[in-house]
């Protein structure tokens, strides 16, 4: 089970690396947008198995934080960007 969670968490941990490198070379707004969200959703999924997988229960509220600010921001950076259909 531990080596599963391992793996799991590399390969996650790799593709939220890849989201960060979108998010720093992304080409339109929309595309940030994205990756941020993108970026967002792992953290929690990262965050929820290192606790399982180290026993840390403080994990978990790091994950319920990410969890509550990563949709905010996006919708905060959707309103403040104008980002529109036009962006594809």
């Amino acid at each position: 089970m531990t080596v599963y969670l391992g793996v799991v968490i590399s390969i996650l941990t790799i593709v939220l690396l890849l989201g960060l490198l979108r998010l720093c070379v992304g080409s339109t707004r929309l595309d940030l947008i994205s990756s941020l969200q993108l970026f967002g959703t792992l953290g929690v999924a990262v965050m929820i198995l290192l606790a399982v997988y180290m026993d840390q229960s403080a994990l978990f509220n790091v994950a319920l934080v990410l969890a509550l600010l990563a949709p905010t921001t996006t919708v905060i950076l959707v309103r403040l960007g104008g980002v529109t259909d036009d962006e594809h």
